[in-house]
C-alpha cells in the first residue's frame, strides 16, 4: 500500500547497509541505490553520508526515518481499520518475547491466535529482556513480551500473567537434609545462572536482597545463555538453578528434577506487555486483549 521507495529507505536506515537491505528486500543492491537516490533527488538533500564502507544517516535522513515510522503505524492502522470494515483481521504482527516465555510460554497462545485470526501475519523473535526492549526502539518488533520488572519511562508495560522461580536440582543428587535450605546452605551449592541483562536474574537479584544476599555471595558454576542449556546441564551435573516453575513442568513430573525449598523465599515475578509509550498499533493491541482472555484457559 505504501510507497516502496520508503521502506527500501527505512531498511537501509535500520541495518546501515545497501547489502544487507538487498538482500533482506529480496531486490538487487544496485535497486536499492537507485531508490535511494530517486528520494535524495525528491528531497533535495541527502539522507545518507556515506564515511568509507560505511554511511549514517544525516539530519535530513533522521527526519525522514521519525516521519516514515509514524506513516507506516497510520498504514497498519489504516489496514487494521479497512479488514474491520470487510468484518476481517489482517496484517503483520511482529513480536520479540525474553527466551523463557517465547520458549515455554507464548507459542501455544500464538497458535491459538493464529487459528482465530489466519490473516494476521505474527512472527516471533526471542532474546532477553534488555534486546527485546532494544527491538521496540529499533522498530524490529510491534510489541514485546518480558519478564523481569525493568521500567523504561519511554515504554509502557501491561502486566498479563505471573510466574513463579524455583530451585531446581538433579533428583539423582543430594542438596542439604532434606529441609528446607538457609541462606547459608544455599551458597554452598553449584549453580547455574542465566546471562547479565535476562529478566530472571533481574529478579532474582532484588528477592536475594531480603535474605541479606548478593549474587556474588554464590557459589556460581556458570553463567548460560538460555533456560534449555541450563536445563541440559543440570541434568548431568551435581549443581542447581533458579528456574521458571513453566519450563520444569515435564521434568518434574517425570522425577528428573527436583524443587529445592529455599527457608523464607517464594519468587513470584509479573509477566508484561511491553510497547513504545504512545504506540496504538491496533493488531498489538488485538493480540493483548486476545492474549489475556485466554491465558487462564
Amino acid at each position: 500500500m505504501f510507497d516502496f521507495r520508503l521502506k527500501v529507505f527505512h531498511t537501509v536506515a535500520k541495518r546501515l547497509s545497501f547489502t544487507k537491505a538487498a538482500e533482506e528486500l529480496y531486490i538487487s543492491q544496485p535497486a536499492v541505490t537507485k531508490h535511494i537516490h530517486e528520494l535524495e533527488q525528491q528531497l533535495g538533500m541527502a539522507v545518507f553520508e556515506r564515511i568509507g564502507n560505511k554511511i549514517k544517516l544525516t539530519r535530513a535522513g533522521q527526519l525522514v526515518m521519525h516521519h516514515t515510522e509514524i506513516i507506516f503505524a497510520d498504514y497498519r492502522n489504516l489496514e487494521y481499520d479497512i479488514n474491520q470494515l470487510k468484518h476481517t483481521q489482517g496484517g503483520m504482527l511482529p513480536i520479540g518475547a525474553s527466551s523463557t516465555i517465547a520458549q515455554y510460554l507464548i507459542p501455544p497462545l500464538m497458535a491459538k491466535f493464529n487459528q482465530r485470526y489466519p490473516d494476521v501475519k505474527t512472527s516471533l523473535t526471542s532474546g532477553n529482556t534488555e534486546q527485546i526492549e532494544q527491538a521496540l526502539f529499533e522498530k524490529s518488533i510491534q510489541l514485546g513480551i518480558i519478564e523481569g520488572s525493568s521500567k523504561n519511562p519511554q515504554l509502557k508495560y501491561v502486566e498479563f500473567a505471573k510466574d513463579e522461580i524455583v530451585l531446581v536440582g538433579n533428583s539423582r543428587h543430594s542438596y542439604g537434609n532434606g529441609e528446607p535450605l538457609s541462606p547459608a546452605e544455599l551458597k554452598t551449592i553449584p549453580l547455574l545462572m542465566r546471562e547479565h541483562g535476562s529478566g530472571t536474574l533481574e529478579v532474582l537479584t532484588e528477592e536475594l536482597k531480603r535474605l541479606k544476599l548478593k549474587i556474588t555471595d554464590l557459589n556460581i558454576a556458570m553463567y548460560m545463555g538460555n533456560t534449555e542449556s541450563i536445563k541440559s546441564y543440570l541434568y548431568h551435573a551435581p549443581c542447581a538453578a533458579f528456574i521458571s516453575l513453566q519450563a520444569v513442568q515435564r521434568e518434574l513430573e517425570a522425577g528428573e528434577f527436583v524443587v529445592l525449598p529455599i527457608r523464607n523465599f517464594k519468587l513470584v515475578r509479573k509477566l508484561h506487555f511491553t510497547y513504545l509509550q504512545g504506540q496504538q498499533d491496533k493488531l498489538a493491541q488485538l493480540f493483548i486483549r486476545f492474549t489475556r482472555q485466554n491465558i487462564s484457559e
